[in-house]
């Protein structure tokens, strides 16, 4: 038997629920991230932390957004990961590699919500009342995060 539990066929042709589970769980932590951070004036701290960037170093390529396209944005994405949540209850396929890469994102970006609301800025010019904007839903968007990487390092080939 395969590392997957398997009697040895690829982890695309695999019925990996759990791994589906992990992923519909990081699509909702995703969605109520957003909504957390759009009803707590996520934009009101992340452009001016951006123009601050810009000063010191003009050549970063980070935007600043409009609310409608900022929120539009993201609620495409979160449209695509959903739709694309079939494909994880069979083995993801070339959806391995682009998984892995965006759950170590969102890691990243609960992480950087956490440590936000811990310094009480962003940068030294840009203090804020704490908790940083999208912190509540913070930790469960890392938990989700951590729990599709688990379940893709466990339903790996050998």
């Amino acid at each position: 038997m395969g590392s997957n539990g398997s009697s040895g066929q690829p982890a695309a042709a695999q019925r990996t629920p759990r791994l589906g589970r992990a992923w519909l769980a990081l699509c909702v932590a995703l969605a109520l991230h957003v909504t957390d951070e759009a009803l707590t004036g996520f934009l009101g701290v992340w452009n001016p932390t951006i123009a601050a960037l810009h000063v010191r170093w003009p050549w970063l390529p980070m935007p600043t957004f409009r609310f409608d396209v900022w929120l539009g944005g993201l609620i495409a994405l979160v449209v695509v990961l959903f739709a694309a949540s079939p494909r994880f209850f069979h083995g993801a396929g070339v959806l391995r590699l682009p998984a892995y890469f965006f759950s170590a994102l969102m890691v990243g970006n609960g992480l950087g919500h956490t440590v936000a609301t811990i310094l009480g800025h962003t940068v030294p010019e840009l203090r804020f009342a704490r908790p940083a904007p999208g912190f509540y839903s913070s930790p469960l968007l890392i938990a989700a995060a951590v729990w599709v990487i688990a379940e893709l390092r466990r339903t790996a080939e050998n």
